[in-house]
């Protein structure tokens, strides 16, 4: 990731959403984030996020020092009864100095989507595939997006309880890839036939959409549904079936999740299937790789992907001239 030149120094640059959209490309995120992980990711310079509550509210905090790059900085993420928003805050590492204020809409769904296809680049067979897709919103959009540019899509299948959804899903993404696509009524016949399964929606109720016993040996699962303990998306049984489960964080993923933390409490030992999105993309642990028969990707989400991509859409928007100076500067305190 480049310099973005003088355009940083003085007043900080705005991006908003449309800016960071009109900027980034599936291929970029992807190689953004090989970086990073390749690099090498430490607990201490990506420590677990902060979940602040109130009645109906939620405010999320991550911080992150990438080991490559630029910038360090944070995520926040808000809700309220009426919605919310996400912001993404760069500073220069080597001065500290606030560079950037991002609207975070789109980085986050493109750091969740590049992140699963990074690791099927590393899970999946090396061949055309067929994708199962749970959910048509927009993960399930962005999922299967970012997997065909790290392998051929030979077909897909999706289901969401809106049949007009997966509809509108089926018909987009076959037009758009060129493949077939069909819209399903029940979630265990997307499954069916899929080399890779990707769960990309929580259910109604909290109740999990994919259960072991529809997996066979050779398929692989991305899970990204369930990030806090109270969510849930697959079945504990998933847990139990799958021989490999890379994590962007383990700590975060086990003690956090609600698919894990049932797992858990179900009496599942999972502790030896557990290995880092780090040693996946380092080649660490390709012999664990090569042996496993049924892996599964089960993310939290990560600061340190957040500011890969908020560093490449910054970088490329304010060179095309899309980012806005703001209208004053922050302080400098000196040490």
């Amino acid at each position: 990731m480049g310099e973005i030149g003088e355009n940083v120094k003085g007043r900080p640059l705005f991006l908003s959403a449309e800016a960071t959209k009109a900027v980034l490309t599936w291929p970029d995120a992807i190689a953004a984030l090989r970086e990073v992980y390749a690099a090498g990711v430490d607990a201490s310079n990506a420590p677990r996020r902060t979940v602040a509550r109130g009645p109906g509210r939620s405010l999320r905090a991550m911080a992150a020092i990438p080991s490559t790059g630029r910038f360090m900085g944070a995520k926040v993420f808000g809700f309220s009864p009426s919605g919310g928003s996400y912001a993404v805050l760069l500073l220069d590492r080597h001065t500290g100095e606030v560079a950037g204020i991002l609207d975070a809409h789109y980085i986050t769904g493109f750091r969740t989507g590049a992140t699963s296809a990074l690791a099927l680049d590393y899970l999946a067979a090396k061949k055309a595939i067929a994708v199962g897709v749970l959910g048509s919103g927009a993960e399930a959009q962005a999922h299967l997006a970012a997997t065909s540019h790290v392998r051929r899509i030979a077909s897909f299948k999706v289901f969401s309880p809106s049949a007009a959804n997966r509809t509108a899903f089926a018909e987009r993404f076959a037009r758009e890839l060129g493949v077939p696509g069909e819209a399903v009524a029940d979630a265990r016949a997307a499954t069916e036939g899929a080399d890779v399964v990707i769960a990309a929606a929580r259910s109604h109720g909290e109740r999990p959409i994919l259960f072991g016993d529809w997996l066979r040996p050779g398929m692989v699962v991305v899970s990204i549904g369930s990030t806090l303990p109270e969510q849930r998306e697959i079945d504990t049984s998933v847990v139990a079936a799958c021989d490999l489960v890379v994590c962007d964080g383990i700590d975060e993923v086990v003690e956090e999740t609600g698919d894990m933390i049932a797992a858990k409490a179900a009496g599942i030992a999972f502790t030896d299937k557990l290995m880092t999105l780090s040693e996946l993309v380092s080649g660490r642990a390709a012999e664990r790789v090569q042996m496993a028969r049924l892996p599964m990707l089960k993310t939290a989400g990560s600061a340190l992907q957040d500011l890969a991509v908020a560093e490449l859409a910054f970088t490329k928007a304010a060179a095309a001239g899309l980012a806005q100076e703001l209208p004053g500067a922050f302080l400098s305190k000196p040490l």
